[in-house]
């Protein structure tokens, strides 16, 4: 057994990563246990989005028909594998049930405030950690070849500006000599200014180093296999037979935190919506801006030297592979959209990762209950690097004892029980 730690961060994503951070600014000692290496798993092959205009959630008026729909085929931008999984279905009967306005509004004003907050946060800790991570705050902009649903998110515009998202509107024509990547045909786009990209993988490697900088320790292939709360703390086993104990343990495992708190009978609704991505060097032609093909849910973000294609939602449990169809989406819609796709055979990368889906499309972030020295970092869905400055500075909070930058209730776990 090593010394005791003052605070375990299990899991070295982009949420882990923040907090552990952030907690280290506020005077505590972290150690970092990641089971395979730092931003190695969800963090890695995302579209690297910083998304305000994300608030609004999943979970809408008329989703559940047009799900449905896309359940029907593989290559839809949602995806739901046929299989026996009663778990699964009642995250889906939740889900299903808060498809109605009141329920909209209340999850995109959690959304809001935490995607504000950690926008503003992490622009900050560009400029005070030395990040060097192709941040780039040019906005983001959803494109449409559909007309009606571009007026369909046109007419949502109005709710997101009471949410504080400002948008601007912009005619297809006008749209395509802004960005001549794209094929003729655009009906219109919306541009949405307070957004921003960066590198997810030079992101969570800049954290890394700024947590090491301060005196925090990381473990890399650290596999954490239970949790053992007691009265003055935890003791997390890890799979190679070493223990690790600590006055205070935040669970940040995306995907995988469920499994870890079930034996201490708290019990998350979170599934793994599986996404992908295909990752290019530098292409002729190429988007200068970072887009959502909105018709095709499919998003494009360019940095200096290449971009990514990235998307769709696929439940299939944590299934590993990496479905060629799926992949095709991205591809199909990148010729339908740019004048010049990337040819056959010129992807860097093509992966998939987990995104930890909560049914009312918010976090949770707070003290596990019943079990006063344990907490959970999880759910963040498809907006992890979006939410984990904010994320990060709220954990913190909540860890020492301080007047929280946001409000918590939203995040709070126990909303599921």
């Amino acid at each position: 057994m090593n010394p005791q730690d003052d605070v375990l961060i299990l899991g070295g994503g982009a949420i882990g990563l923040a907090t552990a951070l952030s907690l280290l600014e506020a005077g505590r000692g972290v150690r970092v246990l990641e089971a395979g290496r730092v931003g190695g798993a969800t963090s890695h092959g995302n579209c690297g989005t910083v998304t305000p205009s994300h608030a609004p959630p999943l979970a809408a008026p008329g989703v559940p028909w047009r799900a449905l729909r896309w359940m029907l085929s593989p290559d839809a931008p949602l995806y739901l594998k046929p299989r026996v999984d009663p778990e699964l279905w009642r995250w889906l009967l939740r889900f299903a049930r808060r498809c109605n306005h009141r329920a909209w509004m209340e999850s995109a004003r959690g959304r809001a405030a935490i995607l504000r907050d950690s926008r503003a946060r992490l622009a900050q800790w560009i400029e005070r950690y030395g990040l060097d991570c192709q941040f780039t705050a040019s906005g983001l902009d959803y494109v449409f070849r559909d007309r009606r649903n571009f007026d369909e998110y046109v007419a949502e515009c109005g709710p997101l500006a009471e949410l504080g998202i400002a948008t601007e509107v912009i005619d297809g024509a006008e749209y395509q000599r802004r960005e001549p990547a794209l094929r003729e045909g655009l009906v219109g786009a919306i541009h949405f200014p307070d957004d921003a990209h960066l590198r997810p993988d030079r992101y969570t490697a800049g954290l890394a180093r700024a947590i090491r900088d301060r005196g925090g320790v990381i473990e890399e292939q650290a596999t954490a296999t239970a949790l053992l709360p007691d009265a003055t703390g935890a003791t997390v086993e890890l799979a190679d037979g070493s223990r690790r104990r600590a006055r205070e343990v935040v669970v940040a495992m995306a995907a995988w935190t469920p499994r870890l708190l079930r034996p201490l009978g708290v019990r998350l609704p979170i599934q793994p919506g599986k996404g992908y991505s295909i990752t290019y060097g530098p292409q002729p032609g190429a988007p200068r801006r970072p887009l959502v093909l909105k018709d095709r849910q499919v998003f494009v973000t360019p940095w200096e030297d290449g971009f990514r294609l990235g998307s769709t939602m696929e439940f299939s449990g944590q299934d590993t592979s990496l479905n060629p169809v799926r992949l095709g989406a991205l591809e199909r819609a990148a010729r339908e959209y740019l004048r010049q796709p990337p040819p056959a055979g010129a992807a860097l990368e093509k992966w998939y990762g987990w995104r930890p889906m909560t049914y009312d499309d918010l976090p949770a972030l707070g003290p596990a209950p019943g079990h006063p020295h344990v907490w959970i970092a999880a759910g963040h869905g498809m907006l992890g690097i979006s939410m984990s400055a904010a994320s990060g500075q709220l954990l913190a909070d909540l860890v020492t004892g301080r007047a929280p930058a946001i409000d918590p209730h939203p995040y709070r776990v126990e909303r599921f029980r």
